[in-house]
């Protein structure tokens, strides 16, 4: 028998909230005509701008066609969820604890609330105004069984009686499932589902949750099965109560401005022991550390680093004194660029004071463990070990990687030195129309490395500008170790029906092709002097014993290379 899992929540919702946080730190007026544009389309309209005609989806031009005064404000998700903590903590005024799912939207566990403020309707008063006298914005609370019922309750400011959510949604459109994702990609995930659905005929929750629950399991997966709960009013898991510590921060002003590399170690290491007495004696670790300097001019320069020394006596101290060395270092000799709110300059100049803010605060004792009990001793050697090759090497001897917008896999790494919080170049969420489709490769190397296509006659094979094949890719030969000899003997005597004399790179054996797939042509920056143009072919290659594989090859000027290999 199926275990049937529901919870009362109340959810606090903020409307349109990427154009209030953005016009909050544009310092609009709450009734100015605004939008947020993210790629091609507004996200995010604000009342004033709808009532002008503006609708969420619009493009630039029709937006501003229909209000001419309309303030385009640039999407910033990190701006969003920074702002969003205020509304956390006005929250935190009426309740004990929240649950921020994304920003614009909080989580309560509703039946604890209710009984301390006397009901549902007391508590949902005094969220909102709590929310308004600390936070300066307006909300909308709503209360019912289950996670996706109490986010439509909270849209319409309702309070959904116990055990009544099943019928509440049922009339509801098979669409609104994306309201209960509570990221990007599953928001996806969900939108194609509700897609589907729709075309087969399924077009409100009631229609979804009267199928039996093994069918949709069996026909759409995992996030089939999702829906069909929450269409039902379950739950997916209780809210996780967010206990919200005060950021913790020590500053030190120069008396004379540091403009001499030998000045910033003695004070790189005052700011962090400052810092790490501040924080033992609160009681606290933290999990980031901002690093705030400013200029004589007044100029500000920030940068996040992160902090997973654990409680190691002295190990914090140790650890941030290099990076804000580094970082100082840096700064005053114009190799590295701030990253916050105020300008940066544009030449190196004395710095006149040095903030250290210590973010993500939790008690001590508070960080996680293992499963079933335990704390990873294994990470923390790492992290000691890492840390030494970083203090021998510099910042940029120790490098992680991780993933950012672009359309090639070799644009989608985004390489940072290790425990620096900086912000990709190219933003994920972009469209990128162009890129290589999924599934991404496993592994990219440093650089591409040449690579011979055949034809069945051992012709090289090209691409035109049409994206024609000269002719069905047949063999593919690939740079080898210059020092394997087996590769030597390929180059002298090369297999029947191939190129006889191969000049330039050592090649390694000629494969034979299983399949291929595309070309893909990408065009990047055609205005400019770097413009480029690659056309990319993905290759299953026969193996032998060895087994197959599958690479992804570039074609451009003239010449073919490897640029991924896929598992």
């Amino acid at each position: 028998m199926a275990v049937v899992t529901v919870t009362r929540r109340a959810v606090l919702w903020v409307p349109d909230w990427p154009v209030v946080a953005a016009m909050t730190e544009a310092g609009l007026g709450a009734d100015a005509p605004a939008a947020v544009l993210h790629g091609r389309s507004l996200v995010a309209v604000s009342a004033a701008a709808r009532a002008a005609g503006v609708r969420r989806g619009s493009t630039r031009r029709l937006a501003q066609r229909a209000c001419p005064e309309l303030a385009i404000l640039a999407h910033d998700e990190g701006r969003d969820s920074r702002l969003f903590e205020a509304v956390a903590a006005a929250a935190e005024q009426a309740v004990s604890g929240v649950e921020i799912s994304r920003p614009g939207l909080l989580m309560i566990p509703a039946e604890g609330a209710a009984r301390f403020h006397g009901s549902e309707e007391a508590l949902a008063e005094a969220l909102v105004s709590a929310v308004a006298e600390y936070a300066g914005v307006e909300c909308a609370v709503g209360a019912a069984d289950g996670l996706l019922a109490a986010v439509l309750a909270a849209r319409e400011s309702m309070l959904v009686p116990e055990g009544a959510s099943r019928d509440y949604l049922a009339p509801a459109p098979i669409g609104t499932l994306a309201l209960a994702a509570m990221e990007r990609t599953q928001r996806d995930e969900v939108e194609r589902l509700a897609s589907v659905l729709t075309r087969l005929g399924i077009v409100t929750l009631g229609d979804l949750s009267a199928l039996p629950s093994a069918d949709v399991l069996a026909r759409f997966g995992p996030v089939g099965a999702w829906a069909h709960r929450l269409a039902g009013g379950e739950d997916l898991a209780p809210p996780v109560v967010r206990r919200g510590e005060e950021d913790i921060a020590v500053e030190l002003v120069f008396e004379d401005p540091a403009e001499r590399v030998e000045q910033l170690t003695s004070l790189a290491a005052e700011a962090a022991a400052s810092l790490d007495r501040a924080l033992l004696d609160a009681g606290m670790r933290c999990g980031r550390v901002r690093i705030v300097a400013r200029t004589e001019k007044g100029h500000e320069l920030e940068r996040v680093w992160r902090t997973d020394v654990g409680t190691r006596a002295g190990a914090f101290a140790r650890h941030m004194t290099d990076r804000v060395r580094w970082q100082l270092e840096g700064w005053l000799s114009g190799t590295a660029t701030g990253a916050g709110a105020g300008a940066v300059d544009p030449e190196p100049a004395p710095l006149a004071s040095l903030a250290l803010v210590a973010e993500d605060v939790l008690p001590l004792g508070a960080e996680q463990s293992y499963l079933w009990g335990g704390v990873s001793g294994a990470d923390s050697r790492a992290h000691r070990a890492l840390e030494r090759v970083q203090g021998l090497l510099g910042p940029e001897g120790v490098l992680a990687v991780a993933e950012q917008g672009g359309r090639s896999p070799r644009d989608r790494a985004h390489v940072v030195p290790w425990g620096q919080e900086a912000p990709p170049a190219r933003a994920i969420a972009h469209p990128w129309p162009g890129r290589i489709p999924d599934p991404p490769p496993a592994t990219v190397p440093p650089a591409p490395r040449p690579a011979l296509v055949l034809d069945a006659g051992g012709a090289p094979v090209s691409v035109s500008r049409r994206l024609a094949v000269s002719a069905p890719p047949t063999w593919v030969r690939l740079e080898a170790d210059p020092s394997d000899e087996r590769a030597r003997a390929a180059q002298r005597h090369p297999s029947a029906g191939h190129v006889g004399r191969l000049e330039g790179p050592v090649w390694d054996r000629a494969r034979p092709v299983e399949s291929w797939a595309g070309p893909w042509p990408v065009a990047e920056r055609w205005w400019s002097e770097d413009a480029s143009r690659r056309v990319y072919l993905q290759v299953a290659l026969r193996e032998g014993d060895e087994g197959d594989l599958a690479v992804l090859l570039a074609y451009g000027e003239g010449r073919w290379t490897l640029e991924a290999i896929y598992d």
